[in-house]
């Protein structure tokens, strides 16, 4: 039987940069807030230990356990959908944190094309332009409405960056609070060449420190060391920006915030109108608990959020048949493989050294920068050098056409090692009617309960994306004064087995039309007033970069319109 908890006034299930976020903003304000987080709790403590490459890298020590709950996956409705049994495409964070404690720290504002790119390509090209299956839409708010909130991120972040970005990516009303990292030798050779070329590269913006930092709440870290363990590891220095170290620290000093952790919530309860509380499972005990709240707010990874929707009965589920409902529509990913590598005969470099934004980039060829009338598909990709650490497990940098193993495979590896870099392209993923999030019939959690089910496939103008995009990486490796080059311009059915990208978005989208999205501009659900969806999950396209400061600068939106939402209640928009 279920145990019952005093009300509260605000639970959040998910303790990740969105929970973490909302809950240092409400507590600041004099909100008590529950946190329900159904992983382990964490302190830098933890990543004492995190250089050991095989345990976090390849065993995946910070992701969700996959023998418990996965997602399924098919290309079409037409094929039987199977579990993700071992990673592969994507990763997915588990523990306090959240996927905010293994990721890189890159973090671009997505451009003010994203936010209005319906209307935006419709103006300039006629809607004849989108094809008829490209269901891509405004997101009900504009880049000047959320810019205040993009700068309340950077700051609490750290954010290094350029004093100044090109001007075709949109004002900032304050600069970064922390200058640009270092420029390294293989940095310096991308940036001359795309300059060469008449394009506009700059140091990509960085939640690793470049200097000791204090931030507005009164939160100090210490400088990046270029270690080169980010992606996949915590930061034991603390230099990468994550929830443990910066938002959750402001929470739990506020006295007004509870934190529980091995929460599994299943249930979000409501009476057809609005959200009573949520019900979970102590994942150690089995206990089961219902926390009734005033305001429930979904702070979970995208699959997380859309699935408790969808498990809960509340919002209407997406049809692809007659595209009624909102919940799991517009799912997206991300259109990655445009990219060249160059190859250097005559010079080394010391590519084990690095962090996990470290690297150089361009945006000439994302968004709608640049004249798609005569192009096969609508939006870009941004195209960058990353010197992000390269480990010896993971990295073997042996030729395509060589021996795949023995002692020639290890020679090449090791000639290889230093003497090649990569320009990639990380191309925007637009949404299809046929693209969807809902749950699947036949395959069940270790609760018993349906698991996720994604059906998503690369498409033609996925494909025109990637040759383009790829030609012009070329161009710019040609000019690396490189022994040679080579490319890779195509990509074909999407798999899910190789990883990609943790990129995922979409399914509670947010939008101005309550029937094809779930949230509204302040991300407050029009099923259930008293219900807050944050995270990518509100996506409803993709863009050419990682999500992580958008997600972020939405999250503060949320706990104001929360705080207004408290005093006033009813729909903020």
């Amino acid at each position: 039987m279920a145990n019952k908890l005093p009300k509260v006034p605000v639970v959040i299930v998910g303790m990740g940069w969105v929970g973490g976020i909302i809950a240092a903003e409400l507590t600041k304000a004099g909100i008590s807030v529950v946190g329900l987080e159904r992983g382990k709790s964490r302190s830098t403590q933890d990543y004492y230990h995190v250089h050991d490459e095989l345990r976090y890298a390849s065993r995946y020590e910070l992701m969700q356990d996959l023998s418990k709950e996965t997602v399924t996956f098919r290309n079409t409705e037409k094929m039987r959908a199977l579990p993700m049994r071992s990673y592969g495409s994507f990763l997915m964070g588990d523990g306090v944190g959240g996927a905010g404690v293994h990721w890189n720290g890159q973090s671009y504002r997505f451009l003010p094309y994203d936010f209005e790119i319906y209307t935006k390509t419709a103006e300039r090209y006629g809607k004849n332009k989108i094809p008829q299956d490209m269901t891509i839409r405004d997101w009900g708010v504009t880049y000047d409405q959320l810019e205040p909130y993009f700068v309340k991120y950077e700051q609490m972040a750290g954010i290094s960056g350029p004093a100044e970005l090109p001007e075709h990516l949109g004002k900032m009303s304050k600069p970064f609070p922390t200058p640009p990292m270092k420029t390294t030798p293989a940095m310096k050779l991308f940036t001359d060449a795309a300059t060469k070329l008449g394009l506009h590269p700059y140091i990509i913006p960085s939640a690793n420190l470049s200097q000791d930092y204090t931030n507005p709440d009164g939160i100090e870290r210490a400088v990046c060391q270029y270690c080169g363990f980010c992606e996949r590891f915590g930061c034991e220095y603390g230099a990468k920006a994550d929830p443990v170290v910066t938002v959750l620290p402001v929470a739990q000093k506020s006295g007004k915030f509870e934190l529980r952790t091995y929460c599994n919530v299943t249930e979000i309860m409501h009476d057809g109108k609005k959200a009573t509380g949520v019900k979970y499972v102590n994942t150690l005990t089995g206990q089961e608990s219902v926390q009734p709240a005033d305001v429930v707010v979904l702070a979970g990874y995208v699959f997380t959020n859309v699935r408790l929707l969808l498990m809960s009965k509340l919002g209407q589920p997406y049809d692809p048949k007659t595209q009624k409902g909102a919940v799991g529509r517009n799912y997206a990913y991300q259109t990655n493989g445009a990219g060249s590598s160059v190859y250097y005969e005559d010079r080394e470099f010391n590519l084990a050294m690095g962090a996990g934004s470290l690297g150089s980039c361009l945006d000439d060829y994302n968004g709608d920068n640049f004249d798609h009338g005569d192009l096969k598909f609508l939006h870009g990709a941004n195209i960058r050098f990353t010197q992000t650490g390269l480990r010896p497990i993971q990295y073997q940098p042996a030729p395509a056409d060589g021996p795949r193993w023995g002692q020639a495979f290890k020679q090449a590896t090791l000639h290889n090692a230093n003497r090649i870099l990569g320009i990639s392209g990380q191309g925007a993923s637009m949404p299809n009617r046929y693209h969807y999030l809902d749950l699947d019939p036949e395959y069940k959690d270790s609760l018993g309960l349906p698991l996720i089910r994604m059906t998503f496939d690369f498409l033609n103008h996925d494909r025109e994306l990637v040759k383009f995009i790829a030609s012009k990486t070329k161009e710019i490796a040609d000019q690396m004064g490189g022994t040679k080059t080579t490319v890779n311009d195509t990509i074909k059915q999407y798999n899910i087995v190789p990883y990609q990208s943790t990129h995922n978005t979409g399914g509670t989208i947010m939008g101005a039309d309550p029937d094809t999205s779930v949230v509204n501009s302040y991300l407050q659900m029009w099923d259930a007033e008293n219900v807050f969806i944050c995270g990518a999950s509100n996506f409803p396209h993709n863009g050419g970069y990682n999500p992580t400061s958008t997600v972020g600068a939405l999250a503060y939106r949320v706990a104001e319109g929360i705080e207004k939402y408290m005093n006033k209640g009813g729909s903020l928009v």
